[in-house]
C-alpha cells in the first residue's frame, strides 16, 4: 500500500503534490491544512486522514482531531502536528510510525523499531527550507519511506 504523507500546506496544493500522490491508496495530512480546498483536492486522489495544526483555527478545521491513530497493513501509525506535543512513548504503546509536521523540516529517523516521519512543508516556502512531501509504502512487515523535494 502506498501512502502519501504531507503537512503544512497552508492553503496551497502544488501540482507536484497531485502528480506524486496519483498512485496512493491513502493520504495522511499532518496539519496546518490552511483551507478546505486543500482537503477537497487531496480527496479527489484517495481517502485522506488529517489532523488539525496550530494554524487551523477556522470553523471548518474543527472537524479534524489533534491526534489520529490508524492501522495500515498491521502497522499502527500515530499522527499529530507538533512532535513536541507527543505525550506517550510510541514503542511502549505499540506504534510503528509517528507522523508529524510543524517544523517544516523534512526528516525520517528510526528510533529503535519506530519510524519518526516529518514530510516537511508542501505549502509556501518558509525559513529557506525546501517544499517537500513523503511517500510511504507498507508491504507485509516492511515500511519504506522517501522524502521528495518539490
Amino acid at each position: 500500500m502506498q501512502i502519501g504523507v504531507i503537512s503544512d500546506t497552508h492553503g496551497l496544493v502544488r501540482p507536484e503534490v497531485l502528480s506524486n500522490f496519483r498512485d496512493c491508496q491513502l493520504i495522511v495530512h499532518a496539519g496546518d491544512i490552511g483551507s478546505p480546498a486543500v482537503m477537497d483536492s487531496l480527496k479527489e486522489l484517495a481517502p485522506v486522514i488529517a489532523v488539525r495544526g496550530n494554524t487551523d483555527k477556522e470553523t471548518w478545521a474543527k472537524q479534524y482531531p489533534l491526534v489520529e491513530i490508524i492501522i495500515v497493513k498491521n502497522k499502527c501509525l500515530y499522527i499529530l502536528h507538533d512532535l513536541n506535543k507527543l505525550m506517550l512513548i510510541p514503542a511502549a504503546s505499540g506504534f510503528h510510525v509517528v507522523i508529524s509536521g510543524h517544523s517544516h523540516r523534512p526528516s525520517m529517523k528510526w528510533r529503535g523499531e519506530v519510524l519518526f516521519l516529518n514530510p516537511g512543508s508542501a505549502g509556501p516556502r518558509r525559513f529557506n527550507l525546501p517544499a517537500s512531501l513523503s511517500l510511504m509504502e507498507i508491504d507485509k512487515n516492511v515500511i519504506n519511506t522517501r522524502i521528495i523535494e518539490l
